[in-house]
């Protein structure tokens, strides 16, 4: 799955010079939580955050008045609160690997560059959260089935075709990965709902024939 697929390509993007207070402004109209700091050519410079934004506004306690406060917000640059360490992914790159950055990294979104670290989109973690929906295929609901198989090459391929006999549509199909001295592993398979009585008989010989875990029914998510 690769980035290109699933970033925004529309990025709000802010430069170094402007003010705080017009950053705070931007994330807010935009409903936005980080924005890229670019050049003028759009090269990325830095990335500044809500929370950067908060780490550097006056304390709720301070003494200042209403005219000397909005003095130091509009005198308070990107470029003195941005974080300069950044770390960003090409968009041929997979969702994966953002996703990795990302959880290692304790950050939520990451900036797209091309090869000349041109800003060319942005990715966060409610698009890899999209990215497990819709490849799940939970949004249709159905039911998921979860087994475990051997690491050995070609121990799902049973499973598939006893559910290919017994009428079952398969939604989706995944895997947890590890490593293969430790023999066993999870599969996650999702099918489509069937009549009960179909479902019935198909539950009792997957229980029968397989190391089934758990069975989970999912109703159908209706997007409002």
């Amino acid at each position: 799955m690769l980035i290109a697929n699933w970033m925004t390509k529309n990025v709000v993007t802010i430069t170094p010079d402007r003010s705080m207070m017009k950053a705070s402004k931007l994330m807010k109209d935009k409903g936005i939580s980080r924005v890229p700091v670019v050049d003028e050519k759009g090269k990325i410079l830095g990335i500044v955050s809500d929370r950067d934004i908060k780490d550097a506004s006056p304390s709720k306690a301070t003494t200042l008045d209403m005219h000397e406060l909005y003095y130091l917000l509009s005198e308070i640059k990107i470029k003195d609160i941005m974080s300069k360490k950044i770390t960003t992914i090409r968009s041929d790159e997979t969702v994966e690997k953002a996703a990795v950055l990302m959880l290692e990294g304790n950050f939520g979104g990451l900036p797209v560059v091309d090869e000349n670290d041109v800003v060319i989109g942005i990715i966060t973690d409610t698009d890899v959260f999209k990215v497990l929906v819709e490849i799940s295929g939970v949004y249709e609901g159905g039911t998921q089935v979860c087994l475990q198989i051997s690491t050995e090459a070609g121990s799902l391929a049973p499973i598939l075709e006893y559910l290919k006999d017994n009428g079952a549509r398969i939604m989706s199909v995944m895997t947890r990965n590890v490593p293969e001295s430790q023999g066993m592993k999870d599969v996650y398979i999702r099918i489509r709902d069937m009549e009960k009585p179909e479902f019935k008989r198909l539950k009792a010989g997957m229980n029968e024939n397989f190391e089934v875990q758990f069975w989970a029914i999912d109703p159908v998510h209706r997007v409002v």
